[in-house]
């Protein structure tokens, strides 16, 4: 996977390239007035923890973190002994771009199954529940999927609620790395909750930084024991935030009067724009299911490097030209529609 190296073209690589969100910067300001305690012993981060259980639940414990790959690589260390093992898909983020820091930092071993369009289905995870009890071969404790996935494709509830129930009968936990969970959710037409841990979702990487955040996550417990230790996981995995009322403040922004909602909405509703601006595009072929702010789709490849020269993207695949195209909550339908007449343009040339 490669990406350009213009500087100062608008981004399509990621939603990470988004700036942050005017009322989300107002109210990192609104939170730098006066002093206040540290490490979450204040009245913002006790705002945030209320906004988040009104969305997960009364019962959750919620903990926030720096970072989409701390949010997820803490959830396994909660979840997991040292001999035990995370189930998720080849194509998860947890398994391609988080630099081993599962195996590395939570010692936890990552088993890996095919799936298609990057959803882990029901038998894929069976097949890996085996050997449980034998002292020679690593234990199955948590299974990881991604709301949205990896390959822009968004879980239904009851997809995500199938998993759950094999999941627990099987007494393992599940975990959701919800990087993107607000796309999704908007996706769904339903509470963030209604995509997650309404569902069976036991433990959630709830994450803000690709919807309008300056960087914040969230790692939410649905069952409260599950959470016993965490704040010493927290901090010995250097995710305690002295000043954490301005990673608080963030989420306050982003929840309340469902902002995240309205950020997401918009994201999903330019990729969709884009999807079929480029669809009917001779050489241009759309891979993968358009579900939320996602669009994958091969080029000719001649094409591809001068795309490049115009806009920030990632070549997906390389072998197949296939590229990843994002779109964020500050996308313009003018961005799409430059984008689209470059892809006209160069691909019909």
């Amino acid at each position: 996977m490669s990406t350009s190296t213009s500087a100062g073209l608008r981004g399509f690589a990621s939603d990470n390239a988004a700036g942050v969100h005017p009322a989300v910067l107002e109210a990192i300001a609104a939170a730098s007035a006066g002093h206040a305690f540290g490490y979450g012993h204040d009245r913002w981060t006790e705002r945030a923890e209320n906004l988040l259980k009104e969305q997960f639940g009364s019962g959750a414990r919620v903990y926030l973190v720096w970072g989409g790959t701390a949010a997820n690589v803490l959830s396994l260390r909660a979840c997991c002994r040292p001999w035990e093992a995370a189930i998720c898909v080849d194509s998860a983020h947890l398994n391609v771009d988080e630099a081993g820091a599962p195996e590395a930092i939570a010692g936890v071993k990552l088993l890996t199954a095919a799936g298609q369009d990057g959803k882990l289905a029901g038998e894929a995870i069976e097949r890996l529940i085996v050997r449980v009890g034998d002292e020679h071969a690593v234990q199955p404790r948590v299974v990881s999927i991604s709301q949205t996935t990896e390959l822009g494709t968004v879980y239904s509830p009851d997809e995500v609620a199938a998993i759950a129930e094999l999941v627990h009968a099987h007494g393992l936990m599940l975990h959701m790395d919800g990087a993107r969970l607000c796309n999704a959710a908007a996706a769904l037409h339903t509470a963030l909750a209604g995509a997650s841990t309404a569902l069976g979702v036991d433990v959630l990487s709830f994450g803000g930084t690709k919807n309008g955040l300056l960087g914040a996550e969230a790692v939410v417990f649905t069952e409260p024991g599950l959470a016993d230790g965490f704040e010493y996981l927290r901090k010995q995995s250097l995710q305690l935030a002295s000043k954490m009322r301005f990673l608080a403040a963030q989420f306050e922004a982003l929840l309340e009067d469902e902002l995240w909602r309205s950020l997401a909405e918009h994201a999903n509703q330019m990729a969709a724009r884009l999807a079929a601006a480029i669809d009917q595009v001779p050489g241009v072929t759309i891979t993968r299911p358009v579900q939320a702010n996602a669009i994958f789709a091969t080029l000719p490849e001649q094409s591809v490097a001068p795309l490049l020269e115009q806009f920030d993207f990632y070549v997906w695949d390389e072998r197949r030209s296939e590229v990843r195209l994002m779109c964020a909550w500050d996308t313009t339908a003018e961005d799409i529609d430059r984008l689209a007449g470059a892809v006209r343009a160069v691909v019909g040339a």
